[in-house]
């Protein structure tokens, strides 16, 4: 099984790559992809995923936080 990332796209989606199942709220599996970009602004005509319809309507660009070592 490979690894599931989530990688946050600046004023995009979530860009999903790995094995994952992707499910409704009752349980209903959406259509198996080895990797597909799901919404996060709410504008998308095809949600859960996203069809670049936020583009120019939708900004966000976050960060993960930087963890420095202490080794020294």
């Amino acid at each position: 099984m490979s690894k599931v990332q989530i990688k946050v796209i600046d004023n995009g989606g979530l860009r999903i790559t790995g094995d994952v199942e992707l499910v409704d709220m009752e349980g209903n599996a959406f259509p198996s992809k080895p990797a597909f970009t799901l919404c996060r602004c709410g504008l998308s005509g095809n949600l859960p995923y996203c069809d670049a319809s936020h583009k120019g309507k939708f900004e966000s660009c976050v960060r993960a936080e930087k963890v420095l070592d202490d080794k020294e």
